[in-house]
């Protein structure tokens, strides 16, 4: 198949990315990575989450981000809104665009949204809802989707089968997350055949986390696949709270300089782009997980 002439990042980092860091994150700091991304040419950043602060601390505050933002033109500025409780306050703050979060594995559900697929599907009903009339668009998220921690591997007609729900409600877009990282290019391939079969491949999206090292290899699979658009974060950042073990997303700088590399245009400047994941970094008192980072600054 013929790769993709444009490829659309969908930047998570301010979300998916800071969600799992213990220590304080300020909301300046927050804001200043939301700003410079946008400066760097993502044109699709999820700057919060607006879920309860008990179950993730990291995000309380998403409302006070979207204000302090430097709202650029053309960029979507989206955020996580697992309930109508999350929708309203989303809605409050000036958000323009959300998301929903289902899982694959029947035990990842119950252990992440603390009930079974079908009941997380239920409560996304309202919200789809409520968005439609409100004319806003919803992004659907499937995790899970090459593996579990729980119940090992996933059949890829499980992840059609809740992909196609999201996408049946209205979502028009479904992101498919290798959640634990475990999964591999083969692997991938197979998966998204499955699922185009339910779902047109221009509406599908992959998001893989590197645990194994093989994030930049399943998204060129991704890419043979006919997939355009993939959700990265900015110096690796990540992990997931519910998901042990599982390392960072795949990080932005990497992804555009693979795509840089295959001649697919994205919008976006490497050099900025390095230069907000180190910033960010910096405020973390960690490594960057960009291998491409590291190797300009000659580490």
């Amino acid at each position: 198949m013929t790769l993709p002439q444009h490829v659309r990042l969908v930047e998570v980092g301010p979300r998916d990315g800071l969600q799992n860091e213990k220590q304080p994150i300020g909301v300046a700091d927050k804001v200043r990575l939301v700003d410079d991304l946008t400066v760097a040419g993502l044109e699709y950043v999820e700057v919060g989450s607006f879920v309860s602060p008990a179950w993730v601390p990291q995000m309380a505050g998403s409302a006070e981000v979207f204000a302090g933002i430097r709202r650029q033109p053309g960029v979507v500025y989206a955020a996580l809104t697992p309930n109508m409780k999350g929708f309203e306050a989303a809605m409050a703050a000036g958000v323009e665009e959300v998301a929903v979060f289902a899982a694959a594995s029947e035990a990842f559900s119950r252990k992440n949204l603390n009930c079974s697929i079908a009941e997380s599907l239920a409560r996304f009903v309202p919200v789809l809802d409520a968005a439609r009339a409100r004319g806003v668009r919803v992004r659907g998220y499937v995790s899970c989707v090459l593996g579990c921690p729980y119940e090992g591997e996933v059949a890829p007609q499980q992840v059609a089968s809740v992909a196609g729900e999201l996408f049946a409600m209205g979502c028009y877009e479904v992101s498919l997350g290798d959640t634990i990282g475990t999964g591999t290019a083969g692997k991938t391939r197979a998966l998204f055949e499955v699922v185009g079969r339910t779902i047109p491949r221009e509406r599908l999206a992959g998001h893989f986390h590197d645990t194994y090292g093989q994030a930049l290899a399943n998204v060129y699979a991704s890419l043979l696949e006919g997939i355009a658009v993939f959700d990265s974060s900015v110096a690796g950042l990540g992990g997931c709270p519910y998901a042990r073990g599982a390392s960072g997303n795949v990080a932005s700088e990497d992804v555009l300089y693979l795509l840089d590399g295959l001649g697919i245009h994205t919008g976006i400047e490497l050099q900025a782009l390095i230069a907000a994941g180190e910033r960010i970094c910096a405020v973390l008192g960690r490594e960057n997980g960009s291998r491409v980072a590291r190797a300009r600054r000659g580490a």
